[in-house]
């Protein structure tokens, strides 16, 4: 079975890929396929059994927008996939991606999903929870954020749940799907263990060796927070869509859908071991996190050559 999967360089595409091997196409803006290019993509398809469609963003950025990456995208990538051939897609969605709810990142996931089922093409939607492992945004950006400060903000008063996600038990469930293996069009990924937001930091903050103190602050400042991260850090602590998915929880499909069947459900616990094995190698959050520090960068190598030219 040869799978072509967009998103591949990403967190989630890069683990599925690296399980498939040699029968895995990369498929992303580094490897020279924009995903609205329809006949690069067509073309990246071909020979191709499957499209595993893992693209996407979690905040907008210049032309790179929630419209324009999950709605024209997966456009594309259903119209390319037709052109290949391409027995069946399998689309990575969110958990709460629905309609009218005020979030773009949540509209335009849903949106694209309904793409999918309207494409004609066999398929299977994963509505997934939080995935986590070894170059994650959740693990990753607890442990640096509690190695930064002492102080850890948590979400709201009232306490929301997660149901934490390993990569590989995710994979796992990609590649049942890719099979054909799942019966159900559309499907809910959540991990095994159900959790408040809270214990699932402080679990992580433990596995980092700190014991920072935790307080709980308003939703609408750590919105405030989210949108002054995108700002200024080139991968925000927090990102708005972010803000948005903690201040509901992520333990529940929504719209509802049935879970995956037993035989590929996630079985691992949010403990130590899984914990562990998704730590960052990198320590604090500090000055090359900063948008500015990148711009710099670049603009001092862009002046180089010239002053080269002159000695």
């Amino acid at each position: 079975m040869r799978v072509a999967i967009t998103g591949g360089t990403g967190f989630i595409g890069r683990h599925l890929a690296a399980r498939l091997g040699p029968d895995a196409v990369v498929i992303s803006r580094r490897t020279g396929v924009a995903l609205d290019d329809e006949d690069a993509l067509a073309e990246a398809f071909t020979g191709c059994d499957v499209v595993v469609h893992a693209a996407g963003i979690n905040r907008e950025i210049g032309d790179q927008t929630f419209e324009r990456v999950h709605v024209h995208g997966t456009r594309a990538v259903i119209a390319a996939a037709r052109r290949a051939g391409v027995s069946r897609i399998v689309m990575v969605s969110f958990l709460r991606a629905r309609p009218d709810c005020g979030s773009g990142y949540h509209e335009s996931k849903w949106a694209a999903e309904e793409l999918i089922r309207q494409s004609g093409i066999d398929h299977t939607i994963l509505k997934a929870s939080m995935v986590y492992g070894h170059g994650d945004h959740m693990v990753d950006h607890v442990t640096r954020a509690v190695r930064s400060w002492p102080v850890f903000a948590t979400v709201g008063f009232r306490e929301r749940t997660v149901r934490p996600v390993p990569i590989d038990d995710f994979v796992d469930v990609l590649i049942a799907a890719a099979s054909g293996r799942l019966p159900d069009p559309t499907v809910a990924v959540m991990g095994a263990e159900e959790l408040p937001l809270g214990e699932a930091v402080r679990r992580v903050a433990r596995v980092a060796g700190r014991t920072p103190l935790f307080i709980p602050v308003p939703v609408w400042s750590i919105r405030i927070l989210a949108q002054l991260t995108e700002w200024l850090m080139v991968v925000p602590l927090v990102a708005k869509a972010q803000a948005r998915m903690l201040a509901e929880g992520v333990s529940q499909p929504e719209p509802w859908a049935p879970e995956v069947p037993l035989e590929v459900r996630p079985r691992r616990p949010f403990d130590e071991a899984s914990i562990r094995e998704a730590l960052p190698e990198a320590g604090a959050f500090g000055w090359n996190d900063l948008r500015v520090a990148r711009w710099l960068r670049g603009r001092a190598s862009r002046r180089r050559p010239a002053r080269a030219e002159m000695n």
